[in-house]
Parts: structure tokens; sequence; C-alpha cells
């Protein structure tokens, strides 16, 4: 990776959405303490967490990771991401505003960038991504209106999520031919369930552009974990909507994990993260933990070593 700033400790970025909104007060900071304790240094939030949640207004998980950097006294140690571009008006907390183009006008990135800091209670971000993107705006408006927030000097490294190949290679090819700053990270919903958006063609532009590419939703919404197996499990839990897709595609592949584990004596969720940062271009995942107990599970990949053969098991499982 070009930049290298946003790889640092070992290979998990702790997902920070579920701070302010499941993970609160001690039991949150108790997460986080843990994480750096183990030799956890990457942690990935967004402006617009959890402004989903009624009563929150969006930046809840900022501010919490904020109290935390400053309670703690390790900000120089952690490389914090987030990103913006996701709902243009989160104060009023309206789903309808996702479609806004807007959000990268220069001036809105840079307001959106300072109440982040603000947020933060810190002076720079280590990486900034574009949270989605509109395709109703040239990739080139996008560049530079990122362009524009790194020239404040606020921010070490720019990344992309929610990108196609197509797209994010003319980010790439613009940035070039204007001399400005390219994305170094890609972060696109990647797991063992669903893999139409880290497909061939981005897999091939990340390893050949040495892109880091650090996905999301690697556990598909907790599905991976191995709770969700009858019809009645898919009507339990704050994410049971989400993992409904996988029902029928799923169970072949939770049967192949299920020999793996009973062959390494790994859980579900460590087995899904190996084979994660088996695949080209992939670092590190990011994941999401509630408690300390939950995170032990996570952490629990960075020791399991796959063979070639369960790996190549795993890939053809879907």
């Amino acid at each position: 990776m070009s930049g290298h700033h946003a790889i640092a400790g070992i290979p998990l970025v702790l997902g920070g959405n579920v701070f302010g909104w499941t993970a609160t007060g001690e039991e949150g900071f108790a997460v986080l303490d843990a994480f750096y304790e183990a030799g956890g240094r990457m942690i990935d939030t967004a402006d617009v967490y959890s402004a989903w949640v009624p009563g929150n207004s969006g930046g809840d998980s900022e501010a919490f990771l904020g109290q935390w950097l400053t309670r703690s006294g390790v900000r120089e140690e952690m490389r914090i991401h987030t990103k913006t571009g996701m709902w243009s008006d989160r104060q009023q907390n309206s789903p309808g505003s996702m479609g806004d183009p807007g959000l990268y006008e220069p001036q809105r990135v840079l307001a959106h960038l300072d109440a982040t800091l603000e947020r933060l209670q810190i002076d720079k971000i280590d990486l900034y991504y574009a949270h989605r993107d509109f395709e109703e705006l040239e990739v080139s408006q996008i560049v530079d209106a990122f362009e524009g927030a790194m020239q404040t000097g606020k921010i070490g490294e720019l990344g992309a999520s929610n990108f196609t190949a197509d797209r994010l290679k003319a980010a790439l090819d613009y940035a070039e031919s204007a001399g400005a700053t390219p994305f170094t990270v890609l972060q696109n919903q990647h797991n063992l369930v669903a893999r139409d958006d880290y497909g061939p063609d981005l897999q091939a532009l990340c390893t050949q552009r040495d892109i880091a590419m650090l996905p999301f939703f690697g556990l598909a919404a907790g599905y991976l974990t191995g709770k969700y197996r009858k019809p009645e499990d898919f009507e339990q839990g704050s994410r049971a909507y989400r993992v409904k897709d996988y029902a029928e595609s799923g169970p072949p592949v939770l049967a192949v994990m299920d020999d793996i584990a009973a062959e390494t004596g790994a859980s579900l969720p460590a087995i899904a993260l190996a084979w994660l940062v088996s695949q080209p271009g992939i670092p590190a995942p990011i994941a999401s933990a509630r408690n300390v107990e939950q995170l032990e599970t996570l952490l629990e990949f960075t020791r399991l070593e796959l063979t070639d053969e369960q790996l190549a098991r795993l890939t053809n499982a879907l």
C-alpha cells in the first residue's frame, strides 16, 4: 500500500458502528481497551453512525470514540478511519436524503471534516473515505473535493467505499492525470456468502494499483457466526432482517465451515475472517464487537492458519 498509514498492528480493523449505539458507557470503553491491549491499532467509523437509531442524530460513534481517545491517551498509536457522504442532513435523521450528490460539494466535505475532528477530539484523520459513490457526478468532482480536504493537512490518506471497479479506476486515473491525491484504500462489502462487491475486476485493480481492500460485513451481518440456521432464527436479533438474503445460498457455506471448525477447533467467525485475509488485496477485515467476549472471538482469526485445501473448499462452497 502506497501510504501504509492505514495498516497497523494486528490485521483487524475494529468496526465503530456499534459505539454510541449497542456498545456504550463502560462496556463500550472496555471493548476499545481490550482491542488496544490485544495489539489492535485501527478503528473504522463514519459521521453517519448511528443516525438510524431513534434519538441519535449521527456522529454518535465518533463522539464516543473521541471520549475514549481522550481518556485512554493512546491517540498517537491508533489509526482512525472515518467516512463522509452517506446522509445529507443527519440532524433531521432523514434516510430519504441518502441520494444527495451535494454532499461532495467541496465546502460541505470541509465542513463535515471539521465536525468529525471536533467529535473525535483530534486534529487529523488517518484515513478519510468517500462513504459512497454518486454516479451522477463526474469522478473528477469527487476526487477534487477530497483533494481540497487533503490540502488542509487534516487527513493522512484517502479511501473510497462502495465504489465499482469502473468508477474506482476512473477516479485513480483522473487523480494521476490531475496530480491529485489518489484513493489508496477501498472499503466494500465482501464475505463468504456475498462476493459481488469485490469481484475479479476489483480484485485485479486493487492488487495492480496497490490499494488495500478493507471489507465490511465480513461476517455477513452475523450470518457467518452460524446462529441463523432455522427459519425461526431469522426472526431474532437486531440484524435478522439483513441475513434473510443468505437463507438459500448460505447453508452450503456453513456446512463447509462446520467441517473446518471440526478439523481445526476454530470458531466460525475466525474461519470466515481467516478466509477473507487470504484473498488478494485484503490485508485486514473490518468487524465489530459489542462486548469483550465478542472481541475475543473475532481476534481468534489472527492465530488461525487454514491450509490451502481448506481455503479452496471455502472459496468453492458458494
